[in-house]
């Protein structure tokens, strides 16, 4: 009897220890033990025991076997009133919502005043209401990404949102260690991404310096894809190690070693579930940093050039006395978030704090399906869609976490624009600045192929400035109609550049005189939008003719239409100060770049040209056919400009583009009170 007795101490101080680490697998392991070497009359001591047996299950998801220990706790008297609430919320995340309507007013009889209580008697009420009038996000788990162990807080990535980045404790994790929280392999951080036809490739090691024999998972990218942050749990035999957060570098394809993140000097704390704001100037994260509502809360830092501003606690009405956790953004700016201490399903459920101009924040549940009495959390966005992948615990006996996909139908209005050089390739490194009538101010970065897209609010008129360094801007103006159904407006920024001439493409003459033709005005109007819209700039307008007549003729006649087009610019409003006319006759034969070569090759008929190829006499006289010289004859005819000074009226100040959103949208609130149409 002293030798059962013995042993039974000496689980117990073992259990003890690894609790104290935050070992709670462990911990269970000798907590049962100790318990099931008390002898039936021991009832404090079994009580204690299974009190405590239910506290690990609680930690690690064991739902069944917490909710079996708390009640052994219960009946053997346990002298913690905690167990009623906690059993109360194993029930709620079990589905029980009677049996835990019970225990949690049995606990409210110890703590009338307590929060998670009255919000647990909330769920009861809300959580068989919502399961039974389901809303229209429709979900279904992805076999494909899930192993037999977790898998939990995808992250779609890429430009075609082609790349997602996972947590999983699966056996291909680093190391052989089994962790002493969770009892499976640590986490490690791993990838799939879509082939050529759209098809997911299977679930690999993300390549790099991210993952080590540690615990990484619940990681978010930068705006601009460049770095990464994730959480990392390091292990100690002896002492606790709480969560941090690392991030990584893009290095190519691969993500270079990571460093910490020094968010606070607090070493007792720990840091995790990192999300980046859309702007890209705040970390998101969770802390049990003191200070908080209660249990884990969302905090903010401000990202700087060197380390991180102060943290900030988001506060009520997003945190609780629970636990807020796992935070992501929509591209749209609406913070997606997971909590228990919310009225909710049970466990774990998704909720999304939204501004009201009125109410201030709104923090509104997602309701089921998206939300089970299971854990729901993680959350990621397929581009501006309410479409993505989430990770739940639902129907899953041992409480792991699987990867489920979503879909909400709704009507979406949307902006989707390129950027890109006039006659050339794409621009990755533009910005667009979007403002509206309804007071936004954006500035948009684009994707690798020059391209945006955003979300758009109906009734509310925009102007869009597309911008590079290097090269003119680019306006476009589109108003926002109401619509029953979903609609992308397309805009297409061509951006002349500033050091190479530019075609001024359907520009028409008399033959054989410098009179502009009537189908002109387009382009010819075209160019006088361009020239408002870029008000610092000098061009010199020319004209060229191909080698065919007589050169001081042709150099007479470029000479008069050039003219012909700066007249028109000054008849509409551009200063002549602006504007110099020069006519280089067949003394500038055009040079072909690499966008035209593509286009030659691939027209009808055929022209066999190449990159840099000068198209002067002798060239376009030793093509054979005739019908391919005259298309060469007809790119020498033609009518450029290129920009001569960037700093037209600018003395004062340098010229910033954004001012010309704004003074755009100023034109049309003035345009507008004239009529007593829309105040823009």
């Amino acid at each position: 009897m002293l030798g059962a007795c013995s042993n039974e101490g000496i689980a117990f101080k073992k259990a003890e220890q690894s609790y104290a680490i935050g070992e709670y697998y462990a911990a269970s392991i000798n907590y049962k033990k100790s318990y099931s070497r008390c002898a039936p009359k021991e009832k404090d001591k079994r009580a204690v025991r299974a009190f405590m047996l239910g506290e690990c299950y609680r930690h690690i998801g064991f739902t069944q076997k917490a909710m079996a220990a708390y009640l052994s706790a219960i009946r053997n008297k346990v002298p913690d009133s905690l167990a009623y609430l906690h059993l109360a919320q194993q029930q709620l995340k079990a589905g029980q919502y009677k049996q835990a309507e019970q225990n949690f007013q049995q606990y409210l009889t110890f703590d009338p005043g307590n929060e998670l209580a009255h919000s647990g008697l909330l769920s009861c009420e809300l959580g068989p209401q919502w399961k039974v009038k389901p809303n229209q996000y429709k979900v279904k788990k992805e076999t494909f990404f899930n192993s037999r162990r977790s898998d939990y807080s995808p992250m779609l990535v890429g430009d075609d949102a082609d790349v997602m980045v996972l947590s999983s404790t699966r056996n291909d994790a680093e190391g052989d260690d089994i962790s002493g929280i969770t009892g499976l392999k640590f986490g490690d951080l791993f990838s799939s991404r879509k082939n050529e036809r759209g098809k997911w490739q299977p679930v690999e090691v993300i390549e790099g310096e991210v993952n080590t024999v540690y615990d990484e998972g619940a990681s978010c990218l930068s705006p601009d894809g460049k770095t990464m942050y994730f959480t990392r749990c390091s292990s100690d035999p002896d002492y606790p190690r709480y969560a941090e957060i690392w991030k990584s570098q893009r290095s190519d394809a691969s993500w270079s070693k990571p460093t910490k993140c020094d968010i606070s000097r607090d070493t007792l704390s720990s840091f995790a579930h990192p999300a980046v704001s859309p702007d890209g100037e705040w970390l998101y994260f969770v802390s049990d940093f003191p200070g908080g509502e209660g249990g884990l809360d969302i905090w903010r830092t401000r990202i700087l050039s060197n380390g991180f501003g102060g943290m900030e606690n988001l506060g009520r009405p997003i945190n609780t006395s629970g636990d807020e956790m796992f935070p992501v953004f929509r591209p749209n700016g609406d913070l997606y978030f997971s909590s228990d201490g919310h009225p909710g399903m049970g466990g774990l459920d998704i909720f999304i704090a939204h501004e009201d101009s009125l109410r201030g924040t709104i923090v509104e549940n997602q309701q089921f399906p998206l939300n089970s009495s299971a854990d729901d959390f993680g959350m990621t966005f397929e581009g501006v869609h309410n479409r993505g992948f989430f990770s739940s615990s639902r129907n899953d006996a041992k409480g792991w976490e699987h990867i489920y996909s979503f879909e909400c139908p709704e009507i979406l209005q949307t902006v989707t624009g390129w950027v890109y050089e006039k006659d050339g390739y794409e621009l990755p490194e533009a910005l667009v600045y979007m403002v509206g009538n309804d007071g936004t101010n954006l500035k948009l970065s684009v994707k690798g192929d020059g391209s945006f897209t955003q979300v758009l609010k109906p009734g509310v008129d925009y102007v869009l400035l597309g911008t590079c360094k290097g090269y003119l801007n680019v306006k476009n103006e589109i108003r926002v109609e109401q619509s029953e159904e979903s609609e992308d407006y397309t805009l297409q920024f061509p951006l002349p550049p500033i050091n190479v001439p530019v075609l001024i493409d359907n520009i028409f003459y008399e033959f054989d005189r410098a009179d502009l033709t009537p189908e002109s005005t387009e382009a010819l109007d075209k160019l006088v939008v361009m020239m408002n819209e870029n008000p610092t700039i000098t061009i010199e307008l020319s004209a060229h003719c191909d080698y065919r007549g007589n050169d001081d003729y042709n150099q007479r006649l470029s000479q008069r239409r050039a003219e012909s087009v700066v007249r028109y610019l000054i008849q509409h409003d551009i200063a002549a100060d602006r504007l110099t006319a020069v006519g280089y006759g067949e003394s500038r034969p055009k040079v072909i770049s690499k966008k035209l070569a593509e286009t030659l090759l691939a027209g009808n008929p055929k022209v066999e040209v190449q990159e840099n190829d000068t198209l002067t006499e002798a060239f376009i006289r030793n093509v054979k056919n005739e019908e391919e010289q005259e298309v060469l004859n007809a790119l020498n005819r033609r009518t450029e400009f290129r920009v001569l000074r960037t700093t037209y009226g600018t003395t004062l100040r340098e010229y910033n583009p954004e001012d010309e959103t704004k003074k755009a949208a100023s034109q049309r609130r003035e345009d507008a009170a004239k009529d007593d149409d829309f105040i823009f």
